[in-house]
């Protein structure tokens, strides 16, 4: 299942298959692949939920919550749009809020036009979202991340948030979806001027990392600048090549902020603060390699890149397999801890458990995080 990393944490591969006998689980109550896509599954639907979603003339998406949670909880807004189609039930469909404009990316809301939708309305998001747009609906529906829990089925787990999102819906709406995994829908990509301002300039030829510093929980899960810069060093060191390392951090105090640094002996840096997220969507499919803290930036570069372009996601204290897009190319470095939340289905912050030992990003020393990038650029499964 995975192979050592750093001293004390270990790699696991994006494509790697759990099983459900390995980590505690919830029986899904049906053997997914013997049930016919769109027949009756053995269990009832809900009733009511199923009753108000079926008269509904417009689903609306609103999310105005976390990046991460909000890119983790897309598959369960997948799973509602299966089911209209499987039941012919025409709907306009629309995305409201801060995070619209990627949803918009993902093609979910490419439904059958509807020219005059109806007044009775479906508003799928986070609670924040129900709040700010869910007046006057027949149905709304939470995508609460700490809800889901870890489904198996067919002798399999189903850990990762979007996977568990899906199933959970397909459950309560009482047929076989066509989903399969992973269920994480990907975003389309393209130009812009950011990209093409770097492209210019040099700084997206030859090896190109991005590292993500921006996250909520600094002092938990802030890997810093000087340790990618190490690693950057290593790796470079190693390929015979000049790296450009892009530091993405969070909002800046004054907006959009770029700051070159003085070149180093193998690594050229550009600190990148505050770039919107649409931007760095495009942004990431032009790099190499992506590293990450547990966080929606780094979900975002996986949920942007082809399958051949690594993105590895750094974790602590957290599930590593839980907040993850399921998608092959996301891989994880876990520490002890990160792995027994995987394996018992915990969460530090939900089921209250202190950290008997002070687990921060120095758990993975930048040189041993080297050679699991290396592996991964060329080629080799760690």
């Amino acid at each position: 299942m995975s192979s050592v990393a750093p001293p004390g944490a270990r790699f696991h591969h994006g494509s790697v298959v759990v099983p459900a006998g390995a980590v505690h689980t919830t029986p899904l109550g049906y053997d997914r692949g013997s049930v016919p896509l769109g027949a009756p599954l053995p269990l009832p639907a809900s009733a009511e939920f199923v009753h108000r979603l079926s008269g509904c003339g417009e689903v609306v998406v609103a999310f105005e919550g976390k990046l991460g949670d909000t890119l983790l909880a897309l598959s369960g807004v997948r799973a509602v749009l299966d089911w209209l189609r499987l039941r012919s039930v025409r709907t306009a469909v629309r995305a409201v809020g801060p995070y619209a404009g990627l949803i918009a990316r993902t093609g979910l809301l490419a439904q059958p036009p509807v020219t005059t939708p109806h007044g009775r309305r479906a508003v799928i998001g986070d609670r924040a979202g129900i709040e700010a747009h869910g007046s006057e609906t027949v149905v709304s529906l939470v995508l609460d991340p700490a809800a889901p829990p870890c489904w198996s089925s067919d002798g399999r787990a189903h850990p990762d948030l979007p996977a568990r999102h899906y199933l959970a819906l397909e459950r309560r709406l009482g047929i076989r979806l066509p989903g399969t995994a992973p269920f994480a829908p990907t975003l389309a990509t393209g130009p812009n001027d950011l990209v093409e301002e770097l492209r210019s300039v040099g700084w997206l030829g030859g090896l190109t990392i991005a590292a993500i510093t921006a996250t909520s929980w600094p002092e938990r899960k802030d890997y810093t600048a000087q340790r990618y810069m190490a690693l950057a060093e290593q790796v470079a060191e190693a390929q015979q090549a000049q790296a450009r390392l892009l530091l993405i951090g969070g909002n800046a105090e004054d907006g959009f902020r770029v700051r070159a640094e003085a070149p180093r002996r193998h690594v050229q840096v550009l600190h990148l603060d505050g770039v919107p997220a649409e931007q760095l969507a495009d942004l990431f499919p032009h790099c190499d390699l992506v590293v990450g803290n547990d966080t929606g930036l780094t979900h975002l570069a996986a949920m942007t890149r082809s399958p051949e372009r690594p993105v590895i996601g750094l974790y602590a204290r957290h599930s590593h397999s839980k907040w993850r897009t399921g998608l092959p190319h996301h891989h994880a470095v876990a520490t002890d801890l990160s792995d027994r939340m995987h394996q018992g289905d915990l969460c530090p912050v939900r089921d209250v458990i202190p950290s008997d030992i002070d687990v921060h990003m120095g758990a993975f020393p930048p040189a041993e995080l080297a050679r699991v990038c290396l592996d991964l650029l060329n080629g080799v499964r760690p």
